[in-house]
This record gives C-alpha cells, structure tokens and sequence, in this order.
C-alpha cells in the first residue's frame, strides 16, 4: 500500500425504518449525527481531527443537512460540510468526492454518507407566476427539461420490465429472497447498526407467503401494456411488479470515514478496506433502470476487472426488475447480489440508500473474504445516472 492509497477506517449506519415507522420523528441531523458519533468512537478518530463530512441528501429542499449533521455530531465548527444531492446515487456520490477531496491534499479525514428523513420531508410547491394564482403542489422535480424524456420511475420500471419480459414471478421471487435474507441476517447486521430513537434492526423485512404475494395487486397501471396480447404487447399480470417488488419510502442514514494511508500511518488507525476507485456517469434518462449496469461496467474496465473477480456485489436495488435486469446484464444469477438482503427488504432511504449498500458491501468483506478480496456497489438515480465504487479488503 502506498502512502496515497485511499482507505476506510469504519463504517455504520442507522436500521432503514418505512416512512411513518419508528424514524418518522427524526430529521436528518437527529438521524445522522448519532451514526456519526458512534463511527468516529468506534474508529478512534477524534471530532477535531476530521476535516470535512459530505453527506448525501434528496428530500431536504434546500438549506446545507451535511452542516447541520456535523454540528449536531459535535465536529468543530471548522469543520467543512458539503450536502450532495445526485437523489438516489447521492449518499456513494458523496463518498467519492470525499475520495476526491483526500486525492487532490483537499483534506486528510473526511466522514462520508447519506441521510435522509422522508417522513419530515416538507411539503413543496412551485410558487405561482401570478398573484392570484395558487401555488401548484408537486411530489417531485423534474430531472430532464423534456417531459417526454423524465419519466416516473414505478413507471419505467413497470415498463422495463414487461419490455423486457421479466416475469411477475421472477421479480416477486427476488424480492422475497430480499426480505427472507434480511430477516435471517439480523444478528450479523447488529453490529453495523447504530441505534436511533431506539430503533436497533431494519423494521420493513417479513416472512412472506407466495400464495398471499401472488395476490398482491400491481404497484402501478403497467406501462401501457395492459392489454393482453394486444398488438404483441405482454399482459401486466404475466410481467407486472407487484407492491413487494417496489423498495419502499423510508428514513435512515449511513456514514464511513476515510483517510490516506499516511495519516492512517502518523495517527495509528487500522485500515479496514481499501477504497479502489469510483464511477458517476448519465445515460439515456428516459432508461434510469440501465444507469447501475453502465456504472459498473466502465468501473469494471477501468480497473481491467471482470464481475467474475468480486467476491462480493451489492446493487441497491429500489425495484426487483432493476435487479434482474442488472443480473441478467452480467450474465449472473441474481442470489449473487446483496447476501443479506438489499432495498427491497429494508426500504429506499434516498439520499442514504446508495451510503448503505456501502456500508453493506463493506460488513460482508470483513465478516466473509480474505484480505484482497473486492467488492463492488452500484445504484442507480432518477434522471438517468448511475454511480459505482469498488473496495478491496485489507
């Protein structure tokens, strides 16, 4: 390792409660700030020796949440604070600018992450152009000037999957496992858990019967393709998503510190992994489901690494059709993502959900691999981007 590589020191994060659960009462700071103060006594970094906190974050409407996280955690009032807003990619988008800050001499220590308190989220409404006018409530912005290229996401989605034929039974079978690998899963994910409002595991996952989730209706009108065997067209109830295979709204947050292997070194700290390298690109945003697969592919070649090489692979995966779609791309069965569960199990924290899957990936290479196995994250966003990091343990 040279003096310049870029390592983790820890990382943790929140259990994922749905909107409306035990989380609702918290806003981003009452969130973020307890993670944050358990992950630095756990790395023994001191407050005063981190630099800058970026932190990812969708649904704030504005305002700096990374400054109100550092304050609240205690970090000296120099202490930079960057809030990053990339919707679902934000939470690794913000790990690889602390990368990049670390890379560039901007800063020696910098905590990194996502938070995000959807149940606080505040109302919003596009102020009007006249004064007799009503403000006009929207649920989200626009992420492409063309309405004809921004779709809503359950809707590409839904439309993915029937374009493509992944079947209503493939989709709810993976989302199942989900739940299933989440539930079994929860004594090895205590200890990367830190407890907020007393909340100490992910609260959504439930064993399921496939008898009472055959029945469950479909999450959206599908796609306009509705009709059965209509001009060629699939029939919705074949290749529809049912609501189990949607990630649901939910609060959480999670954190990592990183540094070089020089301050590492001068300071005493333990490197835990090694962060390789990262990717944030755009495709086509009327396809936002092809933007992890793409992020992972030129991080893949970039690095001259196959998928065949990681050990192990973590999508946050807010759709069961993104899953089998990403799996199907690399040739891949889809029990290889996320072996302890993923979005689907714990819910879509957005801002954060991308800093968990990291979180994740990260637990597993230290409980599971030998040092110098890597592990892969991807996760894709509204708008069409796609973000992916690569980490190896050590």
């Amino acid at each position: 390792m040279a003096d310049t590589d870029l390592i983790v020191l820890g990382w943790a994060r929140s259990a994922i409660a749905p909107v409306g659960g035990a989380l609702a009462g918290c806003v981003p700071h009452e969130l973020g700030a307890p993670v944050v103060r358990a992950l630095l006594a756990r790395c023994g970094v001191r407050a005063d020796q981190v630099d800058a906190l970026v932190a990812g974050n969708a649904l704030g409407a504005g305002g700096n949440p990374a400054r109100m996280v550092a304050l609240a955690a205690g970090l000296p009032d120099g202490c930079a604070a960057l809030s990053v807003d990339t919707q679902c990619c934000a939470g690794l988008d913000a790990v690889g600018m602390a990368a990049g800050l670390l890379a560039t001499g901007g800063a020696s220590v910098v905590v990194a992450g996502g938070v995000e308190a959807w149940s606080r989220a505040p109302l919003r409404l596009h102020r009007p152009l006249r004064p007799d006018d009503a403000p006009l409530p929207y649920a989200r912005p626009a992420f492409a000037p063309d309405p004809a290229r921004d779709p809503d996401l359950l809707a590409a989605a839904a439309d993915y999957a029937c374009a493509h034929r992944l079947a209503r039974r493939r989709q709810d079978a993976f989302a199942m496992l989900s739940h299933a690998r989440t539930l079994d899963a929860r004594a090895a994910l205590a200890g990367e858990i830190v407890p907020v409002a007393g909340l100490c595991a992910d609260s959504y996952a439930r064993r399921l019967d496939e008898t009472r989730v055959a029945r469950l209706p479909l999450a959206t009108a599908q796609a306009r393709a509705a009709g059965r065997g209509q001009g060629g067209a699939p029939a919705a109830s074949d290749y529809g998503q049912s609501r189990l295979a949607v990630a649901p709204q939910a609060d959480g947050a999670a954190f990592v510190v990183l540094t070089t292997r020089a301050a590492a070194r001068q300071a005493g700290w333990c490197a835990r992994a090694m962060w390789r390298g990262g990717v944030a690109l755009g495709v086509a945003p009327e396809q936002p489901m092809l933007a992890a697969e793409a992020a992972a592919r030129r991080l893949l070649q970039r690095h001259g690494r196959r998928i065949g090489d990681l050990a192990v692979l973590e999508l946050h995966d807010a759709f069961a059709a993104q899953a089998l779609a990403f799996a199907d791309a690399f040739g891949i069965a889809p029990e290889r993502l996320n072996r302890r569960g993923g979005g689907l199990g714990r819910g879509h924290p957005i801002g954060a959900s991308g800093a968990v899957s990291l979180v994740r990936l990260l637990a597993d290479l230290d409980r599971d691999e030998a040092p110098g196995a890597l592990g892969l994250v991807a996760v894709a966003g509204a708008g069409g981007i796609g973000s992916a990091a690569l980490l190896e343990r050590v």
